[in-house]
């Protein structure tokens, strides 16, 4: 249990665990999950009849946590009237309804409960503020904004074009473009941190402003809290991420890895060890247009970067220049 919510509860048996458990699931799923699917999380903790007479209460919790809503339920049993297999059947029962309640399925479920243990249920509705803020606080790893009409696919990955996009401009799209061109079994999507490693989490408006970019172009997005590009390989396993070849320089000079080499090549090749890759476009570094083939890559890492030659992206343009020539 302290494992898998990271802390000890302080009781295993309360709404507080079944709702931590619930929320540590759904955390999970998110991550495990095919692009544009829907998830959902489900917490369970009671205490149950068992082969020794109990002192407290037989008592469940269920949970169940999606994207917009955490339902719980919580019922007492009337001890000594059911033996353990009995009590499993009822909380199982429970367990069902509550998942079909969450995926607004109409179940007829027999829950065969006495009229004095009437289920004790509360419902929490988030809107998109409140799961915006759940993820800056890292309550949530990431929301996910589906704007493609390409759902209908069966995609194996995403393709992630990471950015603050201040603002989106026309490079930003055609290097996605050029990338998912080359990877045609992934799903494109663009990413933002809230979370910068080096400045202050972005406000929810700014967020907002920035997705409806997005929206306007029909183009997915998603959100989450990872400025560095290992976390985002653990969020994202297998996924091809396409950068700058600026950032590619980045990622293997050991001075961003505290000047250490080998803690460089362990971190990067755990990543390669998740199915990450880096499609690398070529960009202007002070004043020249380097590629990937310019770059100094490790040889353990180099089947980990994929060149998009110059033939196939050039766009020397900017958000910090957008930003200069559009003015305060």
């Amino acid at each position: 249990m302290a494992q898998l919510l990271g802390k000890m509860p302080l009781q295993f048996t309360s709404k507080q665990a079944s709702e931590d458990m619930a929320l540590a699931a759904f955390n999970r799923a998110l991550k495990l999950s095919g692009p544009g699917l829907q998830v959902m999380g489900v917490g369970f903790t009671g205490s149950l009849a068992s082969s020794r007479p109990k002192h407290g209460e037989h008592r469940f919790y269920v949970s169940t946590r999606t994207q917009i809503c955490l339902r719980t339920s919580h019922i007492t049993l009337s001890k000594g009237l059911r033996s353990r297999e009995e009590e499993d059947k009822v909380s199982s029962y429970f367990l069902l309804k509550a998942i079909a309640d969450a995926c607004r399925v109409s179940a007829t479920i027999q829950s065969d409960v006495q009229e004095s243990e009437i289920p004790k249920e509360s419902v929490e509705q988030f809107d998109e503020d409140q799961e915006l803020q759940q993820v800056i606080d890292g309550q949530v790893c990431m929301k996910v904004y589906h704007f493609s009409d390409s759902m209908e696919k069966n995609f194996n990955r995403k393709i992630i074009l990471p950015g603050s996009f201040n603002p989106l401009h026309g490079g930003h799209l055609r290097l996605l473009e050029v990338a998912s061109s080359m990877c045609d079994d992934g799903l494109p999507c663009f990413e933002i941190s809230a979370i910068n490693a080096d400045k202050p989490p972005l406000s929810i408006a700014e967020i907002k402003h920035r997705v409806e970019q997005f929206r306007k172009l029909g183009k997915n997005v998603i959100i989450s809290n990872q400025p560095y590009f290992y976390k985002k390989a653990e969020l994202f396993p297998g996924s091809a991420f396409v950068i700058g070849a600026d950032t590619a320089a980045r990622l293997v000079n050991p001075k961003y890895y505290g000047g250490d080499y080998n803690r460089m090549l362990e971190i990067l090749l755990e990543c390669k060890n998740t199915g990450t890759a880096f499609l690398v476009g070529g960009r202007n570094i002070e004043g020249v247009f380097k590629v990937l083939e310019d770059l100094d890559i490790p040889g353990e890492l180099r089947d980990m970067f994929i060149s998009i030659t110059e033939e196939k992206f050039r766009m020397d343009i900017s958000s910090t220049d957008i930003r200069k020539k559009q003015g305060p």
